[in-house]
């Protein structure tokens, strides 16, 4: 400020201490002059009169407000963070199903039961033990034994000896573990020929017992 304008100033200063004298000027210790009436005392400037002890610590929003500390904004609350969403759930893993097993066996009666008898020969006992160490590996349901024969003999004769050697299959399965209620049993004498029984090649492939297993095994 030159020499002129800080006499002005000083000039304008008095000028307003002298128009307050009636009701006087008191200086606070906020380090602003205020009136009998507790307003700061401003020049013809509109600017506070400070007092001889003001220093910038003094500073208010009303009279000095670049010198007032600003206030550091307050931080935006944070955002609700979202619940995470479930995990998805893991399907199932589908369980192979049971794979049917039915499993046939003919047994020759001339090689595995001795002639018009039926009491098992060695060679049968071995074939029906084939079968037992199959059947562990399967989820037996049942096994049927039907016993055939040919056409020498009376009908009811072939009749009964099928059954006989039907019944003889089932009680050695017995013997080896298989439940008996699981074997089905039954003889059809001559009445289901698979071949021709005017020849003997033909009789001898009707002399036969037929076992058939049902059940499942595991894929």
């Amino acid at each position: 400020m030159n020499k002129t304008a800080k006499q002005i100033t000083l000039a304008l200063s008095a000028a307003v201490m002298l128009s307050m004298g009636a009701t006087g000027v008191y200086a606070q210790d906020n380090g602003y002059a205020v009136a009998s009436d507790k307003e700061v005392v401003k020049n013809p400037f509109g600017l506070c009169w400070r007092t001889g002890y003001w220093t910038p610590a003094m500073a208010t929003t009303e009279c000095d407000p670049d010198l007032v500390p600003k206030k550091p904004m307050a931080a935006p609350a944070p955002a609700p963070m979202a619940a995470p969403a479930p995990a998805p759930m893991a399907a199932p893993v589908a369980k192979p199903a049971p794979k049917a097993v039915v499993e046939k066996v003919t047994m020759a009666a001339d090689t595995h039961f001795d002639f018009d008898k039926s009491a098992l020969k060695p060679e049968g006992k071995a074939r029906l033990d084939d079968l037992v160490g199959k059947l562990k590996a399967v989820n037996l349901e049942v096994i049927i034994a039907i016993g055939h024969t040919d056409s020498i003999g009376s009908k009811a004769y072939n009749q009964k000896l099928s059954v006989r050697r039907a019944n003889s299959v089932k009680a050695y399965l017995v013997s080896k573990g298989i439940e008996a209620n699981r074997i089905y049993t039954e003889g059809k004498g001559e009445t289901q020929p698979v071949a021709d029984n005017r020849t003997k090649q033909g009789r001898a492939k009707n002399r036969r017992v037929e076992i058939e297993v049902v059940g499942t095994r595991e894929r």
